[in-house]
């Protein structure tokens, strides 16, 4: 895994950290955009993106904003990616395919709305091609490599958009979900993928692949950030035949609480790991959790959802990305990547006859997977059965793609509303350290409940608290958790050149918060960093501290050790307090060695300090 040098990026993770840099004016627009750039020049590992923005290209949505109320944008300067099969008004859409490609004059409507609202686009990314699959490694422009450990699927199709918040490129992103393209990637990441009711976030401007099932999805690192997306980029578009209205619950009807809820879980005979008993011990871990918190929680007859679930490749859906495609994949069959011209030529085999026999037997269980909701809120399940390396997906692409989607595939064809959620690391097997997700689903229009649910899933201790349980907020390593959560706040931030040291003990980041206002930030000088490295010193100060911006990231506990062994003076751990007046481990500094640092307070982070500086010595 690489740990080489890369440009600062003062995206931090949350949408809220970013507001607050720019109402301090220790950031703007035009400062990020600098640093995007330069992030950009230094290649791209993960291949994540098909077709990164210019710096003259984002410097023009950053001028934009200029002189523009701050209050008046709800994403205002918040930098985002779109996945390459979504419109972006004079950048080409490829869908994965360069044969393929076209410049469109305007961009989707829901990329509009998005840079209506002060968002400011910064690329487009890899997917696998025309959508079909859920691995990432479906593209002429490279496998998508995971950005947490770059050997494992990084998932699909939606790879690069979830690669590019991962990475922290991005605040938050765009991608697309049929089969659970914006879920699987989401859960191989430890991010937050929320798949909308269908139609609310208009598909216009989409290349399709199964036109009647497509949403638009979105990558965040919390629920809050989706929520904030998904505000703006919902609404009706004229002219859209496959969109509809959001009709939200009535607010009295939405369920914030996991201990006030009812939850529908698949029964024990029907859940299916493939042999993976890393995942399975995941989610009997997960399943605990919220059983601590009170939560009804129901066995459900999975079975019809199972069904639906295989109709859509077994199915003649299939038929419909050949639909999608058109005159293009008979008259450039090469430019099909390999196993997306075997899925899409199995198609033919399906008769008019094969689809209407198909539409009844979706409409059958419907009726059958509705009876679960009976008394429920959401249904919970893993978002993926399994995770594999990018060398076991080579080897059986369509198998392994097909584990996958065992849980997502049916959510779209039954009309439902799906959050993917983090929830930890695998602890045990083969897969220890890797990030572990489930997934709420809701009915259609059932977003905001979702969202609520999801908030108070990630919500620090939530579930512990609502239970009544003694926990606290200190993060020290325990037997119960298996993991750690440590804040970072300089060379080890995401993007950093010593990230590498919690990535390769398969840490998770978990989230992007600032500490609570009694904090001081040094950059400190190359004797005092102790190494080639430039490093910042975190001090707790009695008076005159500030809210500083620091990365949480979570660890197994046998891998804490050897991390917090590799520190040297006059950089320690101890213990953080959070804006929240949560705690948790984090870097902290000797004050023996501010001596002949400077005082870097008034940026609000390391990051933005760092452009700051990096953006003056190109004056």
């Amino acid at each position: 895994m690489s740990t080489t040098q890369r440009s600062p990026l003062p995206v931090p993770g949350s949408i809220a950290a970013l507001r607050a840099r720019y109402e301090a004016g220790t950031l703007t627009p035009h400062a990020l955009v600098d640093a995007i750039a330069a992030h950009f020049d230094a290649g791209d590992p993960h291949h994540a993106w098909i077709r990164p923005l210019t710096h003259a290209e984002m410097t023009t949505y950053a001028d934009a904003l200029a002189g523009r109320d701050i209050a008046s944008l709800p994403l205002y300067g918040v930098p985002f990616a779109i996945k390459d099969n979504i419109d972006l008004a004079g950048i080409p859409t490829t869908a994965a395919c360069p044969a393929y490609a076209y410049t469109p004059d305007r961009s989707a409507p829901v990329v509009e709305r998005l840079i209506a609202a002060g968002a400011i686009p910064v690329g487009k990314t890899n997917l696998d091609q025309f959508a079909t699959g859920l691995s990432g490694q479906r593209s002429p422009y490279g496998a998508c490599r995971n950005a947490l450990d770059p050997r494992y699927a990084s998932g699909g199709s939606s790879s690069g958009s979830a690669v590019a918040v991962a990475l922290g490129v991005a605040a938050f992103s765009l991608g697309t979900d049929t089969a659970g393209s914006g879920r699987v990637p989401a859960a191989f990441h430890g991010l937050v993928g929320l798949k909308p009711t269908r139609g609310v976030l208009s598909t216009l401007g989409v290349v399709p692949a199964c036109r009647s099932l497509d949403c638009v999805s979105v990558f965040a690192h919390s629920p809050d950030d989706a929520r904030s997306v998904f505000a703006v980029a919902q609404g009706v578009t004229e002219g859209d035949p496959y969109g509809r209205a959001w009709q939200p619950l009535p607010d009295v009807d939405r369920v914030r609480s996991l201990g006030r809820s009812g939850f529908g879980v698949p029964r024990a005979d029907q859940l299916e790991f493939f042999g993976d008993e890393s995942y399975r011990a995941a989610w009997g871990a997960a399943l605990e959790r919220l059983r601590a918190t009170g939560a009804r929680i129901v066995e459900i007859d999975f079975s019809p959802f199972l069904a639906a679930a295989r109709l859509l490749y077994e199915g003649p859906w299939v038929a419909e990305r050949l639909a999608a495609l058109g005159a293009f994949a008979a008259r450039e069959p090469d430019a099909l990547h390999p196993v997306i011209r075997t899925i899409v030529g199995g198609a033919s085999r399906f008769s008019a006859a094969d689809a209407f026999a198909a539409f009844d037997r979706l409409a059958t269980l419907r009726v059958e997977a509705g009876r679960a909701w009976a008394g429920l809120d959401a249904i919970v399940m893993p978002t993926s059965a399994t995770t594999a390396t990018v060398d076991a997906l080579e080897a059986d692409p369509i198998g392994i793609n097909s584990r996958f989607g065992y849980y997502t595939n049916f959510v779209n064809l039954l009309d439902l509303s799906a959050i993917a959620v983090p929830a930890g690391v695998c602890k045990t097997g083969a897969h220890a350290g890797l990030p572990f997700g489930i997934t709420f689903v809701g009915r259609a229009h059932d977003d905001a409940r979702l969202l609520d649910l999801a908030q108070a899933w990630g919500d620090g201790d939530q579930a512990v608290r609502e239970a009544g349980g003694a926990a606290t907020a200190d993060a020290a390593p325990t037997e119960a958790t298996g993991v750690v959560r440590v804040a970072v706040v300089g060379a080890h931030l995401r993007g950093e050149p010593l990230n590498g040291q919690l990535t390769q003990r398969r840490a998770r980041f978990v989230a992007a918060t600032t500490t609570a206002a009694t904090y001081r930030l040094y950059a400190l000088s190359g004797a005092a960093s102790g190494g080639s490295v430039a490093k910042p010193g975190l001090v707790r100060v009695p008076d005159g501290g500030a809210p500083i911006a620091v990365e949480i990231w979570e660890m197994p506990v046998d891998a804490y050790g050897s991390f917090v062994a590799g520190i040297a003076a006059p950089l320690g751990i101890g213990t953080l307090t959070l804006a929240d007046g949560s705690r948790v481990q984090g870097f902290l500094c000797e004050s023996a060695a501010l001596d002949e640092a400077t005082d870097i307070t008034r940026f609000g982070g390391w990051r933005a300090y760092r452009a700051h500086a990096a953006n003056s010595a190109s004056q």
